[in-house]
């Protein structure tokens, strides 16, 4: 005869937060005492405590509770005495399919003050109840949530801790404070993506410089999640946290809320869209003001890095786009022996070749950094010779440029608030027709729907007309603000990447104006930050000069005509076929005697077949080697 197993009963336990403001009798030490006490009066054989503290019945990922869970599988338990129903859960469906897995596993269930007892058969109300457990997690979820959106609308902090490079003042919980030493750290990471680093590369420099990692720091200042944790790598730096840095509005010295929210079920944070975030600027003393944040932004994006081979990105990158398609060039190396960083249309070299976009717009880097230096210096000494009259100058070429726009704009803009009075005026009178019973109500109804959203649609107009002028108007006090970044440099002959990110928006690449000749022209329109697009003054000529102007840019026909019927015949396919093989050829031979060199030096280039490129910017023309 097989021995009958023996089992032993669970008392369980489970106190929430929530729960605790319920007072005293809710606490585990009252229940575990209620539960005892049942157990002995009513004979259940060995009771045994599991007890789940400060957790929510929305969860079942509860320790103790799955470890009763497991040993009710192993078949070691024979009943479950509980409060009450809510105890064991408040979502109905999961609390539902417990009961019946109970039931099939021939587990007692009780709940004390439910008057629940399985063993007496099925209890009609046991659904109710959990329906209602389930209701009242969701109701103190939402009055729980509704306080926390009165407190971060009024512009307070929600956030349980402030971001890394803050802390909470100790006379205000509500305000933060600049904790100078992290702040340092999260410039820091600014200046290096202006720099062209990626999240990546700048978590691999603080991890050398064995700057502690935000968790690690929060620690120390007794903030954050990781109290009482010992993290085994305080030195390792993860390029998601220096992105998520890069992100955060926090350091511009603004207040960001309800950047995530959670559900009453599984307690998980999830990101919400941006639209619905509620910013409050000038909270806080900012870390970073809003031209490195805005630089930085600018830098993350259309950056193409380079992790081997000719290792750091070039400066200009994510800066040059097509002119006549618009996508972002990259920048490339050459692949004919010569040494020479060049940017390409992204668009043009999609298969197949030439679709998207009809030329590559290839151009020399070095060719377009030199006319951006000679375009800098000429800024510099239009500055330096006279500061108020060159701020004077830029905000008469911006008014002078959007002049025509900011009039159609006011127009709009006031032809709208009078439509919106209008509005006003036809539903006072719908209204007051409608309350006289002058007007059906039927078709009150339609008329008051229409009005209603055409108001509306005009208001939201009007606010972004607004917003549009106020954005005009705030450009033309931008000289002053670019006058104040050129007054940081004293000169222009060599060009970082910080220095290009600071002032270069982007840079416009115009196609080649002829093709097979030994000089071409490219025009490049650049852009820079708080001025827009400036063009240097036109060069006077003298006469012998237009002379020879001219004189060359009748051989740069005839070698364009001369090209294109070449291209036409395929002789040029041909040519490039057959000169093939010596370029590669030459290219082996050098990487023989050196292998460290990635292509043909300079010194070595065969001028013969080598084209030079004036790039054209501000009606002047530079040779591009």
């Amino acid at each position: 005869m097989k021995k009958q197993k023996q089992q032993y009963t669970a008392l369980y336990e489970r106190l929430s937060h929530d729960d605790e403001l319920q007072g005293e009798s809710n606490s585990i030490s009252n229940q575990k005492q209620l539960l005892m006490e049942y157990a002995v009066s009513n004979e259940l054989p060995s009771p045994r405590h599991f007890a789940d503290d400060g957790i929510s019945g929305t969860r079942f990922d509860r320790p103790a509770f799955l470890a009763m869970m497991e040993e009710i599988e192993s078949g070691n338990i024979g009943t479950v005495v509980i409060k009450d129903m809510s105890r064991l859960g408040r979502d109905y469906l999961k609390v539902g399919q417990i009961v019946e897995m109970f039931r099939q596993k021939d587990v007692r269930l009780i709940a004390v003050n439910d008057g629940t007892d399985t063993m007496f058969g099925d209890d009609d109300f046991l659904p109710f109840r959990n329906i209602m457990n389930e209701w009242y997690a969701k109701d103190t979820s939402k009055k729980i949530r509704s306080t926390f959106k009165a407190k971060g609308d009024s512009g307070k902090h929600v956030a349980s801790s402030p971001p890394y490079g803050y802390i909470k003042d100790p006379e205000d919980k509500n305000h933060w404070i600049v904790d100078e030493e992290a702040a340092e750290v999260v410039r820091r990471i600014f200046q290096l993506t202006i720099e062209s680093k990626g999240p990546y590369q700048i978590a691999k420099i603080l991890e050398a410089d064995k700057i502690e990692i935000p968790a690690v720091h929060q620690q120390k200042q007794g903030m954050g999640l990781w109290q009482g944790r010992v993290l085994e790598h305080p030195y390792r730096w993860n390029s998601s946290t220096v992105a998520s840095i890069l992100t955060k509005k926090e350091y511009l010295g603004h207040t960001v809320n309800f950047k995530t929210r959670k559900h009453f079920k599984d307690k998980k944070s999830h990101y919400v869209a941006q639209k619905y975030w509620q910013v409050f600027e000038n909270t806080q003393e900012p870390i970073v003001d809003e031209e490195t944040f805005n630089n930085a932004q600018k830098c993350r994006t259309g950056i193409k890095r380079y992790p081997n081979g000719w290792g750091e990105p070039h400066p200009l990158d994510g800066k040059m786009y097509c002119f006549d398609c618009g996508s972002l060039m990259y920048c490339h190396r050459t692949s004919n022996g010569k040494r020479v960083a060049q940017y390409i249309c992204a668009k043009y070299g999609k298969q197949p070749v030439g679709t998207l976009c009809s030329s590559g717009h290839r151009i020399d880097a070095s060719a377009v950094m030199e006319i951006l230096k000679e375009t800098l210096r000429f800024l510099k000494s239009q500055i330096d010779e006279d500061p108020e009259a060159f701020i004077e100058q830029i905000t008469q070429l911006e008014s002078d440029s959007r002049s025509t726009e900011i009039k159609a704009k006011t127009e709009k803009q006031k032809a709208c608030q009078k439509r919106i009075g209008e509005q006003e005026k036809l539903i006072c009178k719908i209204y007051e027709d409608n309350a006289l019973g002058r007007m059906p109500e039927n078709r009150y109804e339609t008329l008051i729907t229409q009005y209603s959203k055409e108001q509306l649609a005009m208001k939201e107009e009007y606010s972004q007309l607004e917003d549009e002028l106020e954005s005009i108007e705030e450009n033309k006090r931008s000289g002053k603000r670019f006058v104040n970044l050129m007054s940081r440099y004293n000169n222009f002959d060599e060009l970082t990447a910080y220095m290009v990110n600071e002032f270069v928006d982007k840079i416009l690449v115009h196609e080649r104006d002829r093709k097979g000749s030994i000089q071409t022209t490219q025009k490049i329109d650049i852009y820079f930050n708080f001025i827009g697009n400036y063009s240097m003054p036109e060069k006077e000529l003298t006469e012998e000069e237009l002379a020879e102007k001219e004189r060359i840019e009748a051989i740069k026909d005839k070698r364009h005509r001369q090209y294109l019927d070449r291209k036409a015949r395929g002789a040029q396919k041909a040519w490039e076929k057959r000169y093939d093989p010596r370029r590669r050829a030459r290219l082996k031979e050098l990487k023989a005697m050196n292998p460290n060199i990635y292509g043909i030096p300079a010194e070595e280039y065969d001028q013969e077949h080598y084209s030079r490129v004036s790039v054209v910017v501000a009606n002047s023309e530079t040779p591009n080697f």
